[in-house]
C-alpha cells in the first residue's frame, strides 16, 4: 500500500513513515486530539525511484565534492529534476487522492510536511532539511508529494550527508498529509519548565496559526500553570500586533493585523488552560518524560500538532524547591523602586552579575567570568573581555554602536547610553540588567531561562519561508559564526574584517613591524575561515578594512594615526587601502589563500568608494594579488551620495555587486552625525532622500545586471524591508535576531506582490 493512516501509526514504524510521523502516529494512538491524516510511505519513494529506473542515477548525481559549490547546486538540480520529471505510477496517484478525499469532507486544506527515516538520529539531526507545504488542496497534492520526495536532494542535505558520512541511498523519506487546523489561537506549551525542570506547565499564546509563535514572529501571552493546584500563577498579556492566518482567497499563509480591541485581550480562558494542562500531563505520562509541545484551538476544541521531548533540562534536575540557577539568591521586585538606572535596551535578555567600571583598558584582565561589564563606550580590543561577560552597561552609545552590534552577536544582553552608568554603580555591586526594557536593577534575578546564545538565534521551526529576495546575516567577529549560521541565513551579507585587526591590540603597521606580515596573513585567514566554514557553501561577503582613525589611536602604535575633526569623514575605507597599500595588498593576500583553500564562497567587497578611479585602482590590486576580478566575486559599499550617483560608472569598472551601507549613506546624506545626541532625533534611514538614492540605484543596477544588497542597520526594519522588496533588491542582511522576522516580511511583501500583479 502507498499509504497508511495515522491511526494505523506506532513509534516504532519509524522505517516505514519517518521521524515526524512516528510521532503524529504515536499520539494518536494514545487517544490524544491530533487532526486526521495519512502517510505517503517511505517505501513508496523507494518504490518510485527504483521501479522508474532513476535510482541509480539519482544516487550517482549527488556523489560529488561537497566542498564545490557549483558541483552541489548541479547536483541538486539533477536529482529534482529526475524526480519531478518522473511520472507518478497511475496506481499510486489514486491511493494518495482516495486518501485525501477522506480527510475532513473531501476538499480539505492539508498540510503536506517531509517526514525522512533518518531524523533526529543521536550523532546527527536531518531535521528541517526537507520540504513542509500548508494550505494545499487536491489540486497540488500530488506535486506537493513529490517535491518532499525531492527536498531530500536539497543542497543542504546532500552537503550535511556527506560530511557526516551517511550514505544517501540509506535515507528514505515519508510524506505526512494531515488536515490544517484553521486555528483561531495556538502556541507552545512545555510541561516541565525548559531550564530549570520545575513541574510547572509553561504555555505560550497568539491568535491565528502557531507558525507566528514558533518562528518569533509575535510576541506571544505567557502563562505559568501549577500543575498542583491547575492555577495559573502568572499571566503575561502580550502586545500581540500581528497573526498568521489563512487568506481565504488565495489559501496562503499570510500575515494579518490583529485587531485594536484584541491586541491586549487575554488570549487563553481557564477552560482552555485546564484543558491544556489535562493534555500536557497525558502526554508527559505516555512518554516518560517532559515534553515541548505544539496546540492550536479551533470551534472550542484543542488540538495537537506536534510532540517531542524537552533537551534543555539537565539531567537529574527535577526542579524541586530550593533549586535554582541563582544558587538560592533573592529575586529582585522588578518594580520601579530596584531600578538605579535607565539606558537603551540593545541587547535582548537578562542577566545577573557584578559591575566591573572598565575606564581602562588595563582593568580588562579583572572581568571574570559571569561579570557585567560598566564602561563609557565598548572598543573591538574588548572583545575577549566581551565574551567572559554575562552582560554589558555603556554611557555612551545607540543601536549602531559597537557595543550593541557585538553584544547582541554575542547573545549577550546589553543596555547602551544610559549617560553616568560608570559614576553611578559600583565596582563589585550585583547588578541585574534587562536588555530588553533598557533598565539595570539592584541585586541578582535568576533568568527566566537558561541562555544558550547559538540555540536562542535558531530558529524554533525548521520550516524556512521561501523568498526570492536572498536574507542574509550581518557578522562582526568570527565568534559569532556559529550564532549566525544557526539563523538559516542564506548566507553573510558583511563581515567586518576590522574587529579581527582591532583585537590584535596593535595598529596593522605597529604588528606587521613586531611579527612579520606573514603573521598578520594569518590571523585575517583565521577569522575570515572560521566564519567561511560555518556557512559554506553559502556566500560570505567579506568586507576590506573600515575603521576610522580614533580607533586606531587606542592600539599599540596608535600614536603614529593622523588626528581627525570628524574620523567617520576622514582617513578610512578603500581611500586609506589606496594610499597605504602594503597593508592593503596583505588583506588581498589572505583573501587569495582563502580561494586558494577551497573557500569559493567568499565574496570580497570595498568600503566607502566614491567613484570608478577607486574600483579600477583597488581591481588592479587584486590582480597583483592574484585574485581574477573575471572569476571571483567582488563589489563595493554605497555608503556616500558620491557612489550613488556614480553608479553607472561603478557598473562599467566591473562590480558585481553594490551593498548599500545605510548608516553612513543617511549620515553623509543628511549631514547627521549618528552618534551625536543633540542630532540623533533627524537621523531617519527612511528620509525620503536616502529612499531616493538607494531606489534609484537598484533600480540602474538592475538594467546592468548589478546585484544590490543592504547590510546597514535599517536592513532589520520592517519599512525598509517593505520598501526594498518593492524596488527589486536582491538580498538583504539582516542583524542576527532579526533574521527569522526579516525572512518573514520579505515574504509577506513578495507575495502582496504577486497578488497585486494577478490582480
Amino acid at each position: 500500500m502507498a499509504v497508511v493512516w495515522l491511526d494505523d501509526v506506532r513509534a516504532d514504524d519509524l522505517d516505514l513513515v519517518g521521524g515526524k510521523g512516528a510521532s503524529l502516529g504515536e499520539l494518536t494512538g494514545a487517544g490524544l486530539p491530533v487532526p486526521p491524516g495519512f502517510v505517503v510511505t517511505a517505501s513508496t519513494y523507494r518504490a518510485f525511484i527504483e521501479d522508474a529506473g532513476i535510482d541509480d542515477e539519482l544516487f550517482a548525481a549527488v556523489e560529488v565534492d561537497h566542498e564545490d559549490s557549483a558541483a552541489l547546486q548541479a547536483a541538486h538540480e539533477t536529482a529534482h529534476d529526475l524526480i519531478m520529471e518522473t511520472p507518478m505510477p497511475d496506481d499510486v496517484r489514486e491511493e494518495i487522492l482516495d486518501a485525501y478525499r477522506s480527510v475532513g469532507e473531501g476538499d480539505a486544506f492539508v498540510a503536506v510536511r517531509s517526514s525522512a527515516t533518518a531524523e533526529d538520529l543521536p550523532d546527527a539531526s536531518f531535521a528541517g532539511q526537507q520540504e513542509t507545504f500548508l494550505n494545499v488542496t487536491e489540486e497540488d497534492l500530488l506535486d506537493r508529494v513529490k517535491e518532499c520526495w525531492a527536498s531530500l536532494f536539497s543542497e543542504r542535505a546532500i552537503y550535511y550527508r556527506n560530511r557526516k558520512g551517511f550514505p544517501h541511498d540509506k535515507v528514505d523519506i515519508a510524506v505526512v498529509v494531515q488536515q490544517m487546523v484553521d486555528a483561531e489561537k495556538s502556541g507552545v506549551m512545555f510541561t516541565r519548565h525548559p531550564s530549570t525542570g520545575k513541574k510547572e506547565i509553561i504555555i505560550e499564546a497568539a491568535w491565528g496559526l502557531g507558525e507566528a509563535v514558533v518562528s518569533g514572529t509575535v510576541s506571544p501571552d505567557n502563562y505559568v500553570v501549577s500543575r498542583e493546584t491547575g492555577e495559573v500563577e502568572t499571566a503575561t498579556i502580550a502586545d500581540k500586533k500581528t497573526m498568521c492566518v489563512r487568506d481565504e482567497e488565495s489559501g496562503e499563509t499570510v500575515m494579518r493585523d490583529v485587531p485594536n480591541d484584541r491586541r491586549h485581550e487575554r488570549v487563553l480562558t481557564d477552560d482552555e488552560v485546564s484543558r491544556l494542562l489535562e493534555l500536557g500531563e497525558l502526554v508527559e505520562d505516555h512518554y516518560e518524560t517532559p515534553q515541548d509541545v505544539e496546540w492550536a484551538v479551533y470551534d472550542g476544541e484543542v488540538y495537537m500538532l506536534q510532540s517531542r521531548p524537552i533537551t534543555t533540562i539537565a539531567e537529574g534536575d527535577d526542579g524541586e524547591e530550593g533549586e535554582s540557577d541563582s544558587g538560592g539568591s533573592s529575586r529582585a521586585t522588578a518594580t520601579g523602586d530596584d531600578v538605579l538606572i535607565r539606558g537603551l535596551g540593545a541587547s535582548p535578555g537578562i542577566a545577573s552579575g557584578r559591575a566591573r567600571i572598565v575606564t581602562k583598558l588595563d582593568h580588562l584582565d579583572q572581568v571574570a567570568e559571569g561579570d557585567i561589564i560598566v564602561t563609557e563606550m565598548t572598543m573591538p580590543d574588548m572583545v575577549p573581555a566581551m565574551k567572559r561577560a554575562a552582560g554589558i552597561v555603556t554611557d555612551e552609545g545607540g543601536m549602531t554602536s559597537h557595543a550593541a552590534i557585538v553584544s547582541r552577536e554575542l547573545g549577550v544582553p546589553a543596555v547602551v547610553g544610559t549617560g553616568d552608568g560608570t559614576k553611578t554603580l559600583e565596582d563589585g555591586e550585583i547588578i541585574t540588567i534587562d536588555g530588553d526594557k533598557g533598565t539595570i536593577r539592584e541585586g541578582e534575578e535568576p533568568e527566566e531561562k537558561q541562555r544558550q546564545p547559538v540555540e536562542e538565534a535558531r530558529p524554533k521551526t525548521p520550516v524556512k519561508p521561501m523568498t526570492a529576495t536572498e536574507v542574509k546575516v550581518n557578522v562582526s567577529i568570527p565568534e559569532a559564526g556559529e550564532r549566525a549560521a544557526a539563523t538559516g541565513a542564506d548566507g553573510v551579507g558583511l563581515l567586518r574584517i576590522e574587529h579581527m585587526v582591532l583585537t590584535l591590540g596593535k595598529t596593522p603597521e605597529r604588528f606587521i613591524e613586531q611579527n612579520g606580515e606573514r603573521a598578520y596573513v594569518d590571523e585575517i585567514v583565521s577569522g575570515v575561515r572560521e566564519v567561511a566554514e560555518e556557512f559554506y557553501p553559502r556566500p560570505v561577503r567579506v568586507r576590506t578594512l573600515d575603521a576610522p582613525t580614533d580607533e586606531f589611536r587606542q592600539l599599540e602604535g596608535g600614536e603614529n594615526e593622523p588626528r581627525e575633526h570628524n574620523p567617520m569623514l576622514g582617513y578610512r575605507g578603500i581611500r586609506r587601502g589606496l594610499d597605504n597599500p602594503s597593508v592593503f595588498r596583505l588583506e588581498l593576500q589572505a583573501f587569495r589563500r582563502l580561494f586558494d583553500m577551497g573557500y569559493d564562497n567568499l565574496e570580497v567587497m570595498f568600503p566607502l568608494v566614491n567613484d570608478a578611479e577607486d574600483v579600477l585602482r583597488a581591481k588592479e590590486h587584486m590582480r597583483e594579488a592574484g585574485i581574477d576580478p573575471e572569476k571571483r566575486e567582488w563589489g563595493v559599499m554605497i555608503e556616500t551620495p558620491a557612489a550613488a550617483l556614480c553608479i553607472e560608472e561603478l557598473a562599467d569598472a566591473g562590480i558585481d555587486f553594490a551593498s548599500f551601507g545605510t548608516n553612513d549613506l543617511t549620515q553623509y546624506t543628511l549631514a547627521v552625525d549618528r552618534n551625536n545626541e543633540h542630532v540623533a532625533d533627524i537621523y531617519d534611514e527612511l528620509h525620503p532622500a536616502v529612499l531616493k538614492l538607494i531606489g534609484d540605484t537598484i533600480e540602474t543596477c538592475r538594467e546592468v545586471g548589478v546585484k544590490t544588497s543592504i547590510c546597514g542597520q535599517a536592513g532589520s526594519k520592517p519599512k525598509m524591508v517593505q520598501f526594498l522588496v518593492d524596488k527589486g533588491v536582491s538580498s538583504i542582511s539582516a542583524n542576527i535576531d532579526a533574521v527569522r522576522d526579516v525572512q518573514h516580511e520579505v515574504k509577506r511583501v513578495e507575495q502582496r506582490l504577486l497578488l497585486d500583479s494577478v490582480r
